[in-house]
């Protein structure tokens, strides 16, 4: 099982990043690659492919250690220069100086990840959105959560330390559950539970997710989360797997669950809907999600699938072809 942004290749290096001799002499390797993160975007080559760029020091002459990320170290593999170990830094492009943010402007174009995520080998993926989710940690969390005062980036770019009482702020993952919820109906056919956003693109559906509440067990936030957003009752959760989403900075833990109830009110939410979905159904999911633009002809309702590297895609998928779940 592999799905996006977990398949990190890196060596976080965690105890070596916070010696400056090693990280000084790792920065200034002529190996070593720099990834670029403009206001969430990354950098593509401007290609109908699109291939991440990584930069070398050379590119980037007015750099310093201090205003970088610390990646890790491995081999990128597919989809980059070559398989040689090399260490790799994030850099927020909005932090370069001017004159530098010029000479870059033509070198390729921003793109948000999730919208090439498709394209990219499973190695770039997870290096870009790692490099996304710490550079928006670091624009965030720019003054002391208890003084006020400005903090200072520390260890690499993992942490940050207040300039006036020392205070340490460490990067932080919010956990959410994401639960694919089914029923054995009276008709003899399973189901599942599946929801919608107003914001959402017209007629996509995803599993139920939701944010675990301090003091709460990843068990009883899946059954919490489908009453507050359904009404339904659902017991049993069974953990799946997981997926990081620093999206800015979250990890999808997803579950199967059963409902012992049918009816469904989404009244006391915020979803625009929710339904139940038979596998035959979801199946046309499928299909439905691969076309461009709908039959304005048509009558039917047609259902897409979330995207495809997000959990909540594997889940379905998952479910339909009996891969999890009782039913």
């Amino acid at each position: 099982m592999s799905l996006a942004y977990g398949n990190m290749p890196l060596d976080r290096g965690t105890n070596q990043r916070k010696n400056k001799r090693w990280l000084s002499a790792e920065f200034t390797q002529d190996k070593t690659l720099f990834c670029l993160i403009n206001d969430g975007m990354s950098l593509f080559e401007k290609r109908a492919v699109h291939m991440p760029i990584y930069l070398s020091r050379t590119q980037l002459p007015t750099l310093t250690v201090d205003s970088c990320i610390y990646l890790g170290k491995g081999a990128l593999g597919k989809g980059t220069l070559d398989k040689e170990s090399r260490s790799v830094f994030a850099v927020d492009f909005n932090k370069l100086r001017f004159s530098t943010q010029q000479e870059l402007t033509e070198v390729g174009q921003w793109l948000g990840l999730r919208k090439v995520t498709a394209t990219l080998s499973a190695i770039d993926a997870s290096i870009l959105a790692l490099a996304k989710g710490l550079v928006h940690w670091h624009i965030s969390h720019q003054f002391c959560g208890q003084c006020g005062h400005a903090n200072r980036s520390v260890e690499a770019g993992h942490a940050r330390r207040c300039s006036d009482c020392r205070n340490m702020s460490f990067p932080r993952t919010d956990p959410a559950v994401i639960m694919l919820v089914e029923k054995m109906f009276d008709d003899g056919i399973a189901r599942c539970l599946l929801g919608r956003q107003a914001s959402w693109a017209k007629g996509m559906y995803s599993t139920l997710a939701g944010f675990v509440d301090p003091g709460e067990t990843l068990e009883q936030a899946v059954v919490r989360e489908v009453m507050e957003e359904t009404a339904i009752i659902a017991e049993t959760p069974q953990y799946i797997t997981s997926q990081p989403w620093p999206f800015p900075a979250s990890i999808m833990l997803g579950f199967t669950a059963v409902a012992t109830s049918e009816k469904i009110d989404i009244s006391q939410d915020d979803l625009d809907d929710a339904q139940w979905f038979t596998r035959e159904q979801l199946a046309d999911f499928v299909v439905n999600n691969s076309k461009v633009e709908e039959s304005e002809e048509s009558n039917e309702p047609q259902y897409k699938m979330s995207s495809g590297d997000s959990i909540s895609s594997y889940l379905i998928t998952a479910w339909l072809n009996k891969e999890i779940g009782q039913y």
